[in-house]
């Protein structure tokens, strides 16, 4: 029989009998102080003038307040110190006002009784109500709610609905989690021949490549209750909050077994431990820290929890929490690779329509270094942008427009440049496009762009043939040339030079400085890695030797103009026909720059015009309101 779904507690309400009592004190409190509000206060030395010149008509003494009425019938009031109306008092009041009507009120036992215990129902009540009463998750009060693990549970029975069917271009990493899986579904039989499966998977890798819909996957494969945290839910702003989430959750963990425990950037807690520049031992996240490594140590074999972490900073955690009987096993989530891409573009697209002339393979190699959240963005930004263009499906063109956006930023086709500016840029980017195409070391052309996409006027997108593991010295000194073209066309082709060559002067710096200091690829500096030390503060060398790299970087970066410089001074007719084609068309394809330099024409239909955005929003919401 299906069980129906569990609600999520609440937290129980306060007693209405504490409610009835703050009501009943608040109550008699103020119609204590309503029934005298119209009456003046008056002070002693006045009262007693009233008394002495008989002017008093009626008064009435209810402890040690007394009010009344003047003859001329103004009320009053007045309260004496307790103890100070005694019966020399009143000795003093029936002489001086013979006259007066004087009444004397004897003070309920039951209303003094209730005035005295008020404040401590109230006392009672603050107590319960913050520190006693079942909170959340049966925790004690609205505090124990500070200590309770802001995990997400997703129950066995819910089951995660995430398989690795929906996990693409990460084979290796599936295949290594693979034995966690079968661990999850036959806990007891890993122990036949003594082994022990690994505690805690630490999964490593890029922002957006994967390692939560891996975990995900995981759980949804051993079909397992998943309880989800980041690192940062476990600290707050009271001392050993963290600790009491940690030892929460694992508490949990251990009634739901077989279950999977992920916590999400665990680098937020499990930095290395002196590290901070505050706090010291006593910091709260290295008390957090130290549960959780106190909680992994409490495991047995046979508990069937399976701890997995997620970070991209693996340098900074603690070894205390990655050694072997805690996070055993460390699997890296690598970017993927071209077929990795294709695979997940394949894995995106089967939600939308494609069209005919639809080539993942072909976007796939035009998004090196993307990951799997920009090829999905790459696959929604399409779709949007085909739905915006009223067609019944996704082009080609719209998964280019997509995969620049994402890189690049929206084209920015309504801002107005001058004719002066369109040349400038044309002419820098014929300048990259044409000693790209002339390098055998580059990478092929892709297209070549004058539309300004963020903060660049215009682009040369490459298509690699495949994706590099390592760069050769070739390689590398042929992007030097390709990045210094722009400037060298614009000094050749307009005798002038512009600010838009500041991206290039930096990636040309950055590559010539890890080709010296790192990659040991200048023949006079050597086979020596001049970069920083892991954990090194201050300067990675001496001043003599950081002015030698200087000089050297220059002396690359010189040689790679002199290069550019010859290569479009030999090919002046070709560039400026490149120059001419960008000015014309804006954007031209790696193919119609193979055919400028080969001298032909290029010959392409007219442009399709798309509707403006307001009439695509009107058109929408009339056929789908």
């Amino acid at each position: 029989m299906n069980q129906p779904p569990k609600r999520p507690q609440t937290p129980r309400l306060p007693s209405p009998v504490f409610f009835l009592l703050v009501i009943l004190g608040l109550a008699l409190f103020f119609s204590g102080k309503s029934s005298r509000e119209e009456a003046a206060a008056v002070g002693v030395n006045e009262f007693r003038k009233l008394v002495e010149s008989g002017k008093i008509d009626s008064l009435t003494i209810a402890g040690h307040t007394l009010s009344g009425e003047t003859d001329s019938g103004e009320s009053f009031e007045i309260s004496y110190p307790p103890g100070a109306i005694d019966s020399e008092f009143m000795t003093w009041l029936h002489e001086k006002i013979p006259d007066a009507s004087i009444t004397v009120e004897e003070p309920s036992v039951w209303g003094q009784l209730l005035i005295m215990l008020i404040p401590w129902f109230l006392i009672l009540g603050v107590v319960w109500f913050f520190f006693l009463r079942a909170g959340p998750r049966g925790s004690a009060g609205i505090f124990g709610g500070f200590v309770q693990s802001k995990h997400a549970s997703v129950e066995a029975d819910e089951t995660v609905d995430v398989t690795f069917d929906d996990v693409a271009g990460i084979d290796e990493a599936k295949e290594e989690v693979q034995e966690v899986v079968e661990f999850l579904r036959s806990p007891r039989s890993f122990g036949r021949l003594g082994g022990r499966v690994p505690r805690g998977v630490l999964l490593v890798g890029s922002p957006g490549c994967g390692k939560t819909l891996l975990a995900k996957a995981i759980a949804g494969e051993a079909k397992v209750p998943f309880l989800s945290v980041t690192g940062s839910d476990f600290v707050e702003m009271f001392v050993g909050v963290g600790a009491s989430r940690v030892r929460n959750l694992f508490q949990e963990a251990k009634g739901k077994s077989p279950c999977i425990v992920f916590i999400d950037e665990i680098d937020a807690v499990g930095r290395k431990r002196g590290a901070s520049f505050v706090g010291g031992g006593h910091d709260e996240r290295e008390q957090t820290l130290n549960a959780i490594l106190v909680e992994m140590d409490g495991f047995q074999s046979d508990d069937g929890i399976i701890v997995l972490a997620a970070t991209n900073r693996a340098d900074i955690l603690d070894p205390a929490l990655v050694r072997p009987g805690r996070f055993d096993r460390e699997v890296h989530v690598p970017s993927p690779d071209t077929e990795g891409r294709y695979a997940i573009l394949k894995v995106h697209a089967s939600h939308v329509k494609l069209g005919a002339d639809v080539d993942l393979r072909c976007i796939a190699r035009g998004t090196p270094m993307f990951s799997g959240a920009d090829l999905e963005a790459v696959v929604n930004e399409a779709a949007l942008i085909a739905t915006m263009r009223r067609k019944d499906w996704v082009e080609h063109e719209d998964l280019e427009e997509a995969r620049d956006k994402v890189r690049w930023g929206k084209a920015r086709k309504s801002r107005v440049a001058t004719e002066e500016e369109r040349r400038l840029t044309a002419y820098h980017e014929a300048g990259h496009a044409v000693v790209q195409a002339l390098q055998s070391s580059a990478d092929p052309i892709h297209k070549v762009s004058i539309v300004p996409r963020g903060p660049y006027g215009g682009a040369t997108f490459s298509l690699p043939e495949r994706d590099r593991t390592y760069l050769t010295r070739s390689y590398a000194t042929a992007m030097l040339a390709v990045a210094v073209a722009g400037r060298v066309a614009e000094e050749q082709f307009l005798s002038e030079i512009s600010s838009g060559a500041a991206s290039d002067i930096r990636q040309a710096t950055e590559v010539a400085r890890q080709m010296i200091e790192e990659w040991g690829m200048d023949e006079e500096m050597g086979f020596v890695h001049y970069g920083p030390r892991e954990g090194q503060f201050g300067p990675a060398t001496s001043p003599e030797t950081a002015s030698q790299i200087e000089k050297h970087i220059k002396k690359m970066i010189d040689s790679a103009q002199s290069e550019a410089t010859k290569l479009l001074t030999e090919n002046r007719q070709r560039c400026e026909a490149v120059a001419a084609a960008l000015l014309e068309h804006e954007t031209i394809t790696g193919e119609e720059v193979a055919a400028l330099l080969r001298g032909e024409a290029i010959d392409r239909p007219e442009p399709k015009v798309w509707p403006e955005r307001n009439d695509v929003l009107d058109e929408l919401m009339r056929h789908d309101p």
